[in-house]
């Protein structure tokens, strides 16, 4: 896991690229026309992606054919995976915290509220 699979997936575009891949892989030119971008910004994300290990690109004929690489977002999930039972812990807290306290009153001055 390194810093530049944030980084690619931090830029909008590039997280649309990798939404649309989860369905299927899509040619450079389906990328760009689904997107509204041109074929050179698009490249330029398919760079950022591939270089942070995120996308494959294999030519097919006269067309790149771009496909998600799984290894990277196991490596992700992998380590996410190390935060997630410090939050489910701090939520569990919260959700204590928040049973025991009373139940609100509604506020005779907001709209719906008792007079």
């Amino acid at each position: 896991m390194n810093h530049l699979t944030f980084t690619a997936l931090a830029d909008p575009h590039r997280f649309q690229i990798v939404e649309l891949l989860r369905a299927r892989p899509l040619s450079v030119g389906e990328i760009a026309d689904q997107l509204n971008l041109r074929q050179p910004q698009t490249s330029k994300h398919l760079r950022v992606l591939s270089d942070a290990g995120l996308i494959t690109v294999h030519p097919q004929a006269n067309r790149r054919i771009c496909h998600l690489q799984p290894t990277a977002f196991r490596d992700l999930d992998d380590w996410l995976g190390r935060y997630r039972s410090l939050w489910e812990a701090r939520l569990d807290r919260l959700d204590d915290y928040l049973s025991t306290l009373p139940p609100a009153t509604p506020d005779p001055t907001e709209p719906g509220g008792s007079p």
